[in-house]
């Protein structure tokens, strides 16, 4: 079978990135999203579960069953340890389940996109894309958004902006870029842009794919 050219969609939290992966889907590029992967990982009885419990003790399951997000929110952004230790427990399963939503698109799409937030501070992403798309906007663009999420404040969202890669390494890792701060018509533009370049791209690569 052969394998689908692979975009890898990231940016920095409160960037735009869903917008963008809306607009890309609705033109016909698959989708593969790590946030809903992570989603349905830490839902009540979700395949993390047990181990988030294990590692972090009872504390972290809320009334539900379900990761007390708040919880870990307030530890993963305050202790680059407990942060750490959440990734490893996450990020190998959201790698296995992306592989496998990959596998399901293969054959209905030109391209499938990954959209992954960390996808620069992983390192192994970008050896598993075939080209990395950023969004970009300024950090007190990204602060207003963060901050006006329910359950969120400045002090919350500088924490979750400072945790994730400079807006500069982002960018150095791009192979294109998408400014997110102007008029949805004229992101809507970019984004038919990006997208038939991918198709082209992607029949391109197609015949040295197995």
């Amino acid at each position: 079978m052969k394998t689908p050219y692979r975009v890898g969609l990231t940016g920095g939290v409160g960037s735009g990135k869903s917008t963008v992966a809306r607009l890309l889907q609705q033109r016909g590029a698959g989708i593969v999203d790590a946030d809903r992967l992570v989603h349905e990982l830490i839902a009540p009885g979700g395949a993390a579960i047990e181990d988030l419990r294990s590692e972090f003790g009872p504390d972290a399951i809320g009334a539900d069953g379900g990761l007390d997000r708040a919880w870990m929110r307030s530890r993963a952004f305050a202790e680059e340890r407990d942060r750490r230790r959440l990734e490893s427990i996450l990020h190998p399963r959201v790698r296995a389940a992306s592989d496998v939503r990959a596998a399901q698109l293969a054959g209905s799409v030109s391209y499938i996109t990954f959209v992954v937030p960390l996808l620069v501070e992983s390192g192994d992403w970008t050896n598993r894309v075939d080209r990395i798309l950023v969004v970009d906007c300024s950090e007190s663009v990204q602060l207003e958004r963060v901050a006006a999420r329910p359950g969120l404040d400045r002090a919350i969202a500088l924490s979750i902006v400072r945790a994730q890669a400079s807006r500069g390494a982002r960018l150095s890792a791009a192979d294109d870029v998408l400014f997110n701060e102007a008029p949805l018509a004229l992101i809507e533009d970019s984004v038919a842009a990006l997208h038939a370049h991918y198709v082209d791209a992607a029949a391109a690569a197609s015949g040295g794919r197995l």
